[in-house]
């Protein structure tokens, strides 16, 4: 397949807002790829050329692809900014650039491996040789293709789907419908990664699939926790379960395989270089390779106490790394074994990944084994959780026995327990949710340039609003957001935001990729709001660097939360 043919439906997607449309067009393009190309399709349909967990960047700027355009078409860069502030899209204005008639025969493959050798450019003299990179693909395609190949570097396609629509997509190019979604999704949980579940199933069908196992490398979608109301809740629905402390911390999916470590966010980010200290766990494993789900929690050098998440969050970042290492050093509380020495461990219930986990790990001041009671009584898992809220956590993660380990689910296997449904009058969880745009500051606010946001929980693949935020942040924190949405504006509202009411439109709209924290009174119903319901006396808790919009809570999760307030 041509990049020309692949442009011409990446401009069918772009024009459709309509889930199933977009789900039939993919299908078409997947049927008409061959099976080497299929998976790079995948990647590029991501804005990507590797795996999302792979740390695989562009590391190209709005400034580079503006020099690269102009270098390509021999025009000024004023001319190529010009276009933009116009159409707030850089495609667009390599596009309207293009000035000669080239009739692009470059194919799929052939612009994948240009786009790759521009993520492998490094050292001195790499931006210019990015740019000139990305100037010799743009003067060597057709003008629909440039608009694409300027928008992929920038992380920008702005087709509006995900992973799950490919998902379905595949589902359809198999078997014409979505009867397959749930085999592709599972198999796609224990290896996220869109190119191989691609060619796998292109290659040898849907049985293809039951050779997807868990692999040292390849991160496994964490599993996650539902709501239950109440203690006497989780047993009668749970049976006998496991409580274990709820740390305020950030969640780290450890790779162990020939000395070697690679660790994994619960969104897929390669978070390695973070945490060097786990470079030397080898001494603490009884394994020649294992994968270990934990949460990271910092502690305070001088108390030895654990220290709040915004502080522990600190470790995340990309600079300094040693510095900020030794003001906050790291425990790595595990709680999950996955993995071991050739054997895939999840579909073994909890109680026997214990065992193996208890095995696996030696004492030892890095790695510590969550602890743990077992349990089948109510009145047990409320003295357990308000211990934990005495020494400062949470609460308590309340997980069934007997359960195998479920990779991306929201089942009833995991139940977090922060407060207990009833003894206050407030919202007694927090929800979290993706911020869709903002409002300009007003009096002193002004001076920030934003005096409130609007957020949005999940609705399928879609966004739909909960509540408009303005309280609950400092001057500094307003600051930093107004920087971060800056990066994230558009000029048009996103295709995955739905039904927002007029009165709610912000001054400014950003793509769906910054997860917030926040609290409120209580839940109302709401025939403004998208959700249906809103959050009453909203305020923000705090930025969620350690999730994805695919992690926020969903519409059905905001109804069960309202559901459980009335039943106070």
């Amino acid at each position: 397949m041509t990049f020309a043919e692949l442009s011409h439906y990446f401009q069918k997607l772009e024009e459709t807002a309509s889930r199933n449309s977009m789900t039939e067009i993919l299908a078409g393009l997947f049927k008409e790829a061959h099976k080497d190309e299929i998976g790079k399709i995948c990647y590029l349909l991501q804005g990507r050329v590797a795996p999302l967990y792979e740390a695989v960047e562009f590391g190209v700027a709005d400034k580079f692809m503006i020099r690269a355009i102009a270098q390509a078409y021999g025009v000024d860069e004023k001319q190529v900014i010009q276009i933009f502030k116009k159409e707030g899209d850089l495609g667009v204005a390599a596009q309207e650039s293009h000035n000669h008639r080239t009739q692009s025969s470059l194919t799929v493959k052939e612009v994948y491996d240009r786009l790759s050798d521009v993520t492998q450019a490094s050292g001195v003299g790499s931006q210019e040789k990015k740019i000139t990179l990305l100037a010799e693909l743009l003067q060597s395609v057709d003008a629909l293709s440039a608009r694409y190949i300027a928008r992929i570097p920038l992380d920008k396609l702005r087709l509006g789907f995900s992973d799950m629509t490919i998902l379905d997509a595949l589902s359809w190019m198999l078997a014409g419908d979505k009867s397959l979604r749930v085999k592709l999704e599972e198999a796609y949980n224990v290896r996220p990664d869109i190119g191989f579940i691609a060619e796998t199933v292109k290659e040898h069908g849907i049985k293809g699939l039951s050779s997807v196992k868990a692999k040292v490398g390849a991160p496994i979608l964490a599993s996650l926790c539902q709501r239950l109301p109440n203690a006497d809740e989780m047993i009668k629905k749970m049976g006998k379960v496991a409580v274990e402390p709820k740390y305020d911390g950030v969640r780290v999916e450890i790779h162990y395989k020939k000395r070697e470590v690679k660790t994994f966010s619960r969104n897929l980010e390669n978070t390695t270089a973070m945490f060097p200290e786990l470079q030397h766990i080898g001494k603490q494993l009884h394994a020649h390779e294992v994968i270990l789900d934990s949460e990271a929690v910092g502690i305070d050098p001088k108390t030895s106490k654990l220290i709040p998440f915004q502080e522990t969050m600190t470790r995340k970042r990309k600079h300094d790394i040693e510095i900020t290492r030794g003001n906050v050093p790291l425990k790595f509380f595990v709680f999950d074994i996955l993995y071991k020495d050739g054997k895939d461990l999840l579909s073994l219930s909890l109680s026997e990944r214990r065992k193996i986990l208890e095995q696996t790990i030696k004492s030892g001041q890095t790695l510590v084994i969550s602890p743990e009671i077992v349990t089948d009584s109510a009145s047990e898992i409320r003295k357990y959780h308000d211990e934990q809220i005495k020494k400062g956590l949470e609460g308590a993660v309340v997980k069934k026995w007997d359960s195998p380990y479920e990779p991306g689910r929201r089942g009833y296997s995991w139940v977090k327990f922060k407060e207990e449904e009833g003894k206050t009058g407030k919202l007694t969880d927090t929800i979290d949710a993706v911020v869709m745009g903002y409002y300009r500051g007003e009096g002193k606010r002004a001076s920030f340039g934003i005096g409130a946001f609007l957020v949005g929980v999940a609705k399928g693949e879609a966004f739909v609003t909960v509540t408009k935020i303005g309280t609950g942040v400092s001057d500094e924190l307003w600051k930093e957001l107004k920087k971060r949405l800056n990066d994230l504006k558009v000029n048009e509202k996103p295709k995955e935001y739905t039904e927002v009411n007029k009165i709610f439109i912000p001054d400014v709209w950003v793509s769906p990729k910054l997860v917030v924290e926040i609290a409120g009174d209580d839940l109302t119903r709401s025939p403004t709001h998208g959700a249906g319901i809103a959050v009453r006396f909203p305020r923000l808790v705090r930025i969620r660097d350690d999730k994805s919009p695919s992690d926020i809570t969903t519409t059905k999760e905001v109804e069960q939360m309202y559901a459980q307030q009335g039943s106070k």
